[in-house]
């Protein structure tokens, strides 16, 4: 993709090549230094398997908005978005005791099977994927800073990785530290901002623009574009989540409710629900064996609530606070018309 249109199959597929020989590499490397580390090493490859690429899309685009050109070192930059993400969903996962992701089994799952008699194989399991996450987080940096670009431009860019882990790090905490609390609506909000809104549109904006030589003015912008993007991101997801075909999310949609997580979507609920629906709710949520017919009983309340049509007004009135703030800015054309597609794409699917 070297034209001023935008083309997410191609780009998607830029980054795909750079992230899978990247990843088998350092895999290779991994478990040259034993055999018995094979499954490991295969876990770190499953982890940028799949992927919709919007974090290196963001990314892409911080740099290009602020004029300039196509660039495959910008590509492998970033792409490091996206290792950042892996990271992310295997530590959720695991935190999270998730069994399925892109509709295979989550890497905690997997590396147990692979432990066979080990007399702690839930635990060194569990120990395992953790670790895949730490190292696909120093990969992140690996990859971002071998990537070609010159040093000068990284060096403007560096410092936002520490924030974006401290954000991302801290969204993770609040939201362990909230479930199983009483459902707020405030409260859930915010786990979104920081769990996942920020890295997943706002800091790779701004990390694109740093790069790119972005003033003042056009990273406040990106700001105001991508952090109301990034919470309606999260919004539908949490849909989905729920009311999503397993078929197509890939994922498993009994866990917020079994695990009570602090969504929005139940936040909602709790709030519309009178002291009947209240108490049914208090027997359903956090419920590890929760059944269909439960999970039926949950959504069918979310419904006759109208919980869901609130959360779907929640995501169209920031997509047109995000849209609103980009016609704002002073970026050229094809920025614009990216953006605005990127924006339907982060809150507009099925899975």
């Amino acid at each position: 993709m070297t034209s001023d249109r935008w083309e997410p199959v191609a780009f998607k597929a830029r980054v795909d090549e750079v992230l899978h020989r990247f990843v088998a590499q350092e895999a290779d490397e991994f478990a040259a230094i034993d055999p018995i580390l094979g499954a490991v090493a295969e876990q770190l490859e499953a982890a940028v398997a799949d992927g919709k690429r919007l974090r290196a899309a963001f990314c892409y685009w911080g740099w290009r908005a602020a004029g300039q050109p196509d660039s495959d070192a910008l590509v492998r930059a970033a792409a490091s978005m996206e290792l950042v993400h892996a990271a992310a969903v295997v530590h959720d996962d695991l935190i999270d005791d998730s069994p399925l992701r892109h509709g295979r089994p989550t890497a905690h799952v997997t590396l147990r099977g692979a432990l066979g008699r080990h007399p702690d194989a839930d635990a060194a399991a569990r120990s395992l994927a953790m670790l895949v996450g730490d190292l696909l987080t120093a990969l992140a940096g690996q990859l971002f800073a071998t990537s070609g670009l010159p040093a000068a431009y990284l060096v403007r860019a560096r410092p936002l990785w520490s924030v974006m882990a401290r954000e991302l790090i801290a969204g993770e905490c609040l939201e362990i530290l909230h479930t199983g609390a009483g459902p707020d609506t405030d409260a859930s909000l915010k786990v979104i901002r920081y769990k996942t809104a920020k890295y997943t549109a706002e800091q790779p904006l701004l990390i694109g623009g740093a790069l790119a030589g972005a003033g003042a003015r056009l990273r406040e912008g990106y700001s105001a574009y991508g952090l109301p993007l990034g919470e309606a991101f999260q919004l539908r997801d949490d849909l989905l989540g729920l009311f999503g075909e397993p078929e197509r999310t890939g994922k498993a949609n009994a866990d917020d409710v079994r695990g009570q997580r602090p969504t929005a979507l139940l936040a909602e609920t709790w709030r519309l629900a009178g002291d009947g629906e209240r108490e049914l709710l208090r027997a359903l949520l956090g419920r590890g064996d929760l059944d269909g017919e439960g999970l039926d009983a949950v959504r069918t309340m979310m419904h006759r609530l109208r919980a869901p049509d609130r959360i779907e007004d929640m995501i169209r009135a920031r997509v047109e606070e995000a849209l609103d703030a980009l016609h704002e800015l002073d970026v050229p054309a094809h920025a614009t018309a990216a953006l605005t597609a990127l924006a339907h794409s982060a809150a507009v699917r099925l899975c």
